[in-house]
């Protein structure tokens, strides 16, 4: 079954993520602005909360930086602000900080580093970190080669419903890496990433489909329909 893992290492900063984790107040309406749009005044509101230290207003303004929203992009200033968020302990910038290692954005490339950061964050929880740990490992980045570690860490994150982490964990089944090959949990994986609109799921859902008897995707379309996600750690 030949299943292409495609971009495994995500690189979108998922900042609206941030928000359901906000008290009330300035930096509430800080989020607010920046969902809208209106990135002048989260700049606004953000910046004092982050030299208060904040952490979420930290990784929030580093996040504006990284992607020059308010702002002239700035890798370094990024950094600046996603550390000392990570140093409080802030997941999101922990993660953030192992996608700009891995990357390359603003500082040398580092998978030792990148791992390093994505562990801390999934640790915590935070499932794009756990991909992306499950992808290091995957692709042995700043680790060595580990399938049953990568499977571990894809499932953690597919668990709470990321779809770049269901499709790798279906392209996984699909190989028999780090798992015996199972091409009814291959489908059910890769069906819930493309139901997100996951492409690269969409394409090797057709793949898997074709290796398949129509009972076998009856029962992974089953799976699919029966499983729900598991909750983020608060």
């Amino acid at each position: 079954m030949k299943l292409t893992l495609k971009r495994a290492i995500a690189v979108i900063i998922l900042m609206l993520s941030f928000a359901s984790q906000l008290a009330a107040g300035p930096l509430e309406d800080a989020v607010a602005a920046h969902d809208r749009g209106d990135y002048a005044t989260a700049l606004r509101l953000f910046r004092p909360l982050a030299e208060q230290g904040h952490a979420s207003a930290q990784n929030n303004l580093g996040g504006m930086y990284d992607n020059g929203q308010g702002v002239p992009q700035n890798y370094a200033e990024a950094m600046k602000w996603y550390r000392l968020a990570a140093d409080q302990g802030n997941a999101f910038a922990q993660s953030n900080l192992g996608i700009m290692y891995r990357n390359a954005y603003g500082v040398p490339q580092n998978d030792v580093e990148a791992v390093k950061w994505f562990r801390l964050a999934a640790d915590q929880g935070n499932a794009l970190a756990q991909s992306n740990l499950g992808a290091m490992y995957a692709k042995g980045l700043g680790v060595s080669q580990n399938y049953t570690e990568a499977v571990r860490w894809y499932r953690l994150a597919g668990d709470q419903g990321l779809a770049i982490a269901q499709s790798n964990l279906g392209i996984m089944y699909g190989e028999g890496h780090g798992v015996p090959q199972d091409y009814v949990r291959a489908y059910m994986w890769l069906n819930l990433a493309a139901a997100q609109g996951h492409q690269n799921a969409v394409k090797n859902l057709d793949v898997a489909a074709g290796l398949m008897t129509p009972a076998q995707i009856a029962e992974a379309q089953k799976l699919a329909r029966e499983w729900k996600p598991t909750k983020p750690p608060r």
